[in-house]
């Protein structure tokens, strides 16, 4: 997948199939495109929402969201088609979906100079870590 388009599976525990995003957009170090649920959506749907409402809110709840991102990262696998993406942050809102990926883990925000509490907004400002290039395919 090339950051000109592509597809990226998101997959959940027990085999269930979260969904898929169809890359069509590139805004480096964001990638998004149209998100097709799959038939395990329902279980994380809430906290996809929680997740995105927590990123566009107050900064004093920054906590609260890397809880969320957490549970997130312990409940969800982002794979592409070479392979699993190591480290991700991933927000679905209805049938879109965003993310930024990483070989490395994210760096801490406040090493980063970034401790504003912008959390992945979807319009660019702040962020955990970064990914660099193109996400890798399989």
């Amino acid at each position: 997948m090339g950051r000109d388009g592509g597809e990226a599976v998101v997959a959940g525990g027990a085999g269930d199939e979260i969904g898929e995003i169809l890359i069509d957009d590139a805004d480096f170090p964001w990638l998004s495109g149209r998100f097709t649920p799959g038939p395990g959506f329902g279980a994380v749907r809430d906290l996809f929402a929680r997740e995105l409402a927590l990123a566009q809110g107050e900064k004093e709840r920054w906590a609260e969201w890397e809880t969320v991102c957490g549970e997130i990262g312990r409940r969800v696998a982002l794979s592409s088609p070479d392979g699993p993406v190591p480290e991700f942050l991933l927000h679905i809102d209805g049938d879109r979906a965003w993310f930024r990926w990483s070989d490395e883990p994210f760096a801490d925000e406040e090493a980063d100079g970034d401790a504003d509490g912008e959390h992945g907004r979807r319009d660019g400002q702040g962020e955990a870590g970064a990914g660099s290039g193109n996400p890798p395919v399989r």
